[in-house]
């Protein structure tokens, strides 16, 4: 299988903090690496109506953040990271509140540069989200 994991963990799930909307979770601290050049093209999960891969990057002075419907490069030999404030992937419309420490299902599914598609089961470990650091002036 071409994406290889780097680490001891490929993704780790984020749980919400929002217990009324459960509108969405993140996959993160994660690592992908692809033998050849391939992209990330979709991923789902049977905890989710929708499941989509988005980056987060500035612009200007504003943190954006779009989903990335042509799929995520994956250059070959090169590691890309999923993390918080950058490309992940966002788990929304969750069908029940993701429980620290669980396990969710997360389908990856990859495109290599002939166009052959390759899929990756996963159970992503649920962690608690860090609190956001005080911010002092």
């Amino acid at each position: 299988m071409f994406p290889n994991a780097k680490g001891s963990e490929l993704f780790s799930v984020l749980a919400s903090l929002d217990p009324v909307s459960q509108a969405a979770g993140t996959a993160s601290t994660g690592w992908v690496t692809a033998k050849d050049s391939a992209k990330l093209v979709s991923a789902s999960s049977a905890a989710a109506d929708v499941v989509e891969i988005h980056e987060m990057k500035m612009d200007k002075d504003v943190m954006k953040m779009a989903a990335l419907p042509n799929g995520l490069d994956l250059p070959a030999g090169k590691t890309v990271e999923l993390k918080p404030g950058s490309y992940h992937v966002m788990l929304m419309d969750l069908k029940a509140p993701l429980a620290v420490d669980s396990t969710v299902p997360v389908t990856l599914t990859f495109q290599d540069a002939k166009g052959n598609k390759t899929t990756q089961e996963l159970k992503l470990p649920v962690k608690a989200m860090a609190a956001p650091s005080e911010h002092k002036h």
